[in-house]
């Protein structure tokens, strides 16, 4: 097994040899998602090789911790540098959807010490969350989403799995306590750019996290969550033939998957089209459900469940990044600045207060 860098000034010729198990005579890199990447430092990198590599990648993603020791701390704390390790090693053949080909993905237990090589997948399409992801791509990430979540739908309830943490169990009893003692510093910085309603909305939200995730638990069937199923983590060829490759599964869980069918639409599509195109979104999702074989979860509850949680991920991840993360960059800055008023918007749009238990 080829070491773990511990930053990308380690990373060289003989180790990507290693690696990709062909000589490496020289490479160039160039740091990506800056800003986006939050718990992770993302290179792209361009190699040449000494003879006979044809059949070898001319390039490949290199991912390591954030350089930010906080970031990394949260990452080891809420267990997310290991599920994605575990992730790619253990269930990413079964999940029944595009991912990108893993050359590495290595972690020393316990640690933010980890590495994981990819595929290159520039030539697909990424698009940037503040502008937003079009209908005819929300359609096609709602589709392969459903595929995602059919293919785990009821079976992640077993002892196998029991390594994913669940949207009940002590990551989110961990978010629910730290939630508010954060909320002051994310109010200082964000409060200010949220709609009419949104300082009260997310004031309370931060007092009531698991119980809301219980809320939903109780009442939806459970499956295999992203949980941070944005269109930042996708990437697009013809979306028309929902050509849809997804990255960045260190926060897997196991639980509803309205939550992340709600994250989706309601952080990563303009308010206004989101509004105009939910309904149809939220169905399209639901009929892929039916086509891949789910036979238990109606049209009604979908919508439902899908309305209740915009009272989770998307407001729980602009607090929790907007509060405890280094956003030294003004590209995260922005990227939270966006996600709270999106989500917090959306989650008015659907009862808002009147959900949160008293």
């Amino acid at each position: 097994m080829p070491s773990i860098p511990h930053t990308f000034n380690d990373v060289n010729s003989d180790w990507l040899s290693e690696v990709l198990k062909s000589e490496v005579n020289s490479f160039t890199s160039e740091r990506i998602g800056e800003g986006i990447g939050l718990m992770g430092d993302i290179y792209r990198v361009s190699l040449e090789y000494g003879s006979d590599a044809d059949d070898k990648p001319s390039s490949v993603v290199v991912k390591l911790p954030s350089s930010f020791e906080e970031n990394r701390q949260q990452g080891v704390a809420l267990g997310m540098f290991e599920a994605e390790v575990r992730f790619y090693d253990e269930l990413g053949g079964r999940t029944g959807t595009g991912l990108p080909e893993i050359h590495l993905a290595t972690i020393k237990s316990g640690t933010a010490e980890f590495v994981i090589v990819m595929e290159d997948l520039c030539e697909l399409t990424m698009v940037d969350q503040a502008s937003g992801m079009s209908y005819e791509q929300g359609l096609a990430a709602v589709k392969v989403l459903a595929k995602i979540h059919a293919a785990w739908w009821g079976k992640v309830q077993t002892e196998e799995l029991e390594w994913i943490p669940s949207m009940v169990g002590p990551r989110i009893e961990y978010v629910d306590q730290v939630l508010p003692e954060i909320y002051p510093v994310f109010a200082q910085t964000f409060e200010s750019g949220l709609p009419e309603g949104g300082a009260e909305l997310t004031q309370l939200f931060s007092q009531s996290y698991l119980k809301l995730n219980k809320g939903l638990a109780e009442r939806a069937p459970w499956t295999l969550a992203h949980q941070d199923y944005r269109v930042e983590n996708m990437l697009f060829g013809n979306p028309l033939k929902d050509e849809v490759t997804v990255i960045d599964w260190q926060g897997i869980g196991r639980g509803p998957g309205a939550y992340d069918l709600a994250y989706l639409i309601g952080g990563s599509m303009d308010t206004e089209l989101r509004r105009t195109h939910e309904k149809d979104l939220v169905s399209a999702y639901h009929t892929q459900l039916l086509y891949e074989g789910v036979s238990d979860y109606s049209a009604d509850s979908a919508w439902d469940d899908y309305g209740f949680a915009h009272l989770l991920g998307g407001l729980a991840t602009s607090i929790f990044a907007g509060g405890t993360l280094d956003l030294s960059n003004e590209r995260g800055k922005e990227l939270i600045s966006m996600m709270s008023n999106r989500h917090v918007t959306a989650a008015l749009d659907h009862g808002g207060i009147n959900r949160i238990p008293q």
